[in-house]
């Protein structure tokens, strides 16, 4: 019984440290997402819904699952700056080994795409 709770005090003193990991976040489309399974990551790119424009994501949903999806006002929206963006966070969790490519596109969502699209393909490793 005594090693029991030892052993739950040091797990939850690892958990209040960090010591389990932190969720790695990406933002540029050229970096390769080297990740486990069910390893969560973040992708975070600058937004402003202000304008109509978002990131629409597509990805293989058997290899990744979207497990949030977020938008934070960025420092000048908080401070009252009028038309001023911020970040969509997107959460995703890798479900099985193997290689997927995860492809943003920032445009309004009721426009057909076009050329002049932003697109973000990230690509993700998954050991």
């Amino acid at each position: 019984m005594k090693k029991l709770l030892i052993l739950v005090a040091v797990v939850a003193t690892c958990i209040l440290a960090g010591c389990v990991g932190e969720i790695k976040t990406y933002t540029d489309s050229g970096q390769r997402i080297d990740i486990g399974v069910n390893q969560e990551f973040v992708i975070a790119l600058g937004s402003n819904p202000t304008t109509g424009y978002g990131w629409q994501e597509s990805y293989d949903q058997n290899m990744l699952e979207l497990v949030e999806k977020t938008y934070e006002l960025g420092e000048e929206a908080k401070q009252g700056l009028i038309g001023a963006g911020g970040v969509d966070y997107f959460r995703f969790k890798p479900l099985k080994i193997g290689e997927s490519e995860i492809t943003l596109v920032y445009k309004r969502p009721w426009e057909e795409p076009t050329p002049q699209d932003a697109i973000k393909v990230f690509t993700v490793n998954i050991k």
